[in-house]
């Protein structure tokens, strides 16, 4: 029977940062993927040799001394993760279909903040005051600081403050605070439900610079992967925890795999969603009030995605990010029973395909499960026409949509496939059909570090924050919990200043 001193249940971005870490200070680690290959919704796929990305498309905290610049260098993979940084002039658009109004933003909190209050001189004390908020909790959140990621979270006054009513407070002109919460998309949780405070801890460093990756997510499952040999990290795809076994006292010492296989290990991690945790784990270990907080835990936006291509020399084409509102309300555009048109983020960006240049739109709409509901049992490939009707409606709108804001796209985009949420969860194995975890709600104790059964821990983009930056920083936090106070702090200092 093989022994591991850990196991990695989960191989998205969280999977391969803990399991890394873990490895770098001397682990012998395996990962456990349920699905046919590692990465997770960081995977891209491909159309006629054109890459298209999943579940990464961009992100912020891209920043000199940043998070996530820290926590590439500590894992050693900063040469090969490439930022594209977003254009100032026409990188970050802000498109109101209701009066067609239009802002352009660049990069830079500074300069974001400048041109904001060229579009909103009235509002000027507002923007500062909003922006002075959100500088004072970015630096007092101490897991933003990879030298202090360790230290215990101090709870601020904002974390029980929601960010509509901050807004509400700072602000009057609903473009503005429009603008101002369509990030809050990026975790796909209502303003009126988010704590101010996670808002900014998401959103501060795409305020100041939105960025694509060179190869998306890809480059950093090739980052990860290159070193699993050197490293002994072994992997397992296609493959679960069938049964625990050998449980003395609230410790498990065997696992049975779904192919068959027993092993031995140390501790594992799982770093899925909250409650597929929770459905792998044996029944009798969890007590009620545990197993009552997890149910209620409410699922996150998922999306209804088209994938295409611009064919045509359009000179005006840059890599960027349109936001197209219906609304100046996010609230009731994330609102799951929404019947009217929902927000629509279009992404474009340059992508290389056997030596020449080919432009690629991605357009990308919030869904829920409440819109596929009489579907929800289906899989791909035995889906009801009904499905397919829906899906086929959902494109077209999409479209008519992307030729109002460019009429020159609708002679020249070539759609090459869509995606429901439906289509998501069967490939990406996303539970609830949810592109970010649970919503991070106000007054919630999400399920993170170690569970009643002590040698089982929880981590993902669920626990702290939601997406990329928040998924790896709780990999972090965990892995000082497993390697030891001491010897990861000395592993963490040594690392940043080589």
């Amino acid at each position: 029977m093989k022994h591991y001193d850990s196991i990695v249940v989960g191989s998205g971005i969280s999977g391969l940062t803990i399991a890394r870490l873990l490895a770098m200070n001397g682990q012998k680690v395996l990962i456990i993927e349920k699905g046919g290959n590692i990465g997770g919704s960081m995977a891209r796929f491909y159309k006629n040799g054109v890459p298209f990305d999943t579940g990464f498309h961009f992100t912020g905290a891209f920043l000199k001394n940043g998070i996530l610049n820290d926590m590439l260098i500590v894992l050693g993979i900063q040469d090969t993760i490439k930022p594209i940084v977003l254009p100032d002039e026409n990188g970050q658009i802000y498109v109101f279909e209701n009066d067609n109004k239009k802002y352009f933003l660049p990069n830079g909190v500074a300069n974001f903040v400048k041109e904001l209050k060229k579009y909103f001189p009235e509002e000027t004390r507002g923007i500062d005051d909003f922006f002075s908020l959100a500088k004072k909790i970015y630096n007092e959140t101490s897991s933003l600081d990879l030298s202090r990621i360790t230290e215990a979270p101090r709870v601020l006054d904002e974390d029980d403050i929601s960010l509509q009513e901050i807004l509400d407070k700072t602000m009057k002109d609903g473009h503005l605070k429009g603008i101002l919460s369509t990030f809050s998309m990026c975790y796909g949780v209502k303003p009126s439900e988010v704590s101010v405070a996670n808002h900014f801890r998401v959103a501060y460093g795409m305020y100041d610079s939105v960025v694509r990756i060179k190869n998306g997510g890809k480059a950093f499952i090739d980052a990860f992967n290159e070193d699993f040999i050197k490293l002994g990290i072994e992997v397992k795809t296609n493959c679960t925890i069938d049964k625990f076994l050998d449980i003395e006292k609230n410790i498990i010492k065997k696992f049975i795999l779904s192919d068959g296989e027993t092993l031995s290990c140390d501790q594992c991690i799982f770093t899925i969603h909250p409650k597929a945790v929770v459905e792998s784990l044996p029944e009798g270990h969890l007590s009620k009030a545990f197993l009552s907080r997890i149910n209620d835990f409410e699922p996150a936006a998922g999306f209804f995605t088209v994938y295409g291509t611009i064919e045509s020399d359009d000179p005006d084409f840059v890599p960027s990010i349109v936001s197209i509102l219906p609304s100046q309300d996010i609230n009731v555009l994330l609102e799951p029973t929404n019947n009217g048109c929902s927000a629509l983020v279009l992404m474009t960006s340059y992508e290389k395909v056997q030596g020449k240049i080919v432009k690629v739109l991605t357009a990308m709409e919030p869904s829920f499960t409440e819109q596929v509901a009489e579907w929800i049992d289906s899989k791909v490939g035995r889906r009801p026409g009904s499905y397919y009707a829906y899906k086929e409606n959902k494109i077209e709108q999409i479209k008519q949509r992307i030729y109002r804001y460019n009429p020159a796209y609708k002679d020249s985009y070539k759609i090459m496939g869509a995606a429901s949420i439906l289509t998501y969860r069967d490939y990406l194995n996303s539970f609830e059909c949810t592109a970010y975890g649970i919503k991070q709600k106000m007054g919630q104790f999400n399920l993170f570090g170690k569970l009643p059964l002590k040698n089982i821990y929880a981590c993902g983009q669920s626990s702290v924050l939601p997406g990329v930056v928040g998924a790896m920083m709780s990999s972090f936090i965990i892995a000082r919990s497993i390697v030891g106070r001491d010897e990861y702090d000395a592993f963490i200092k040594t690392r940043l200043n080589k």
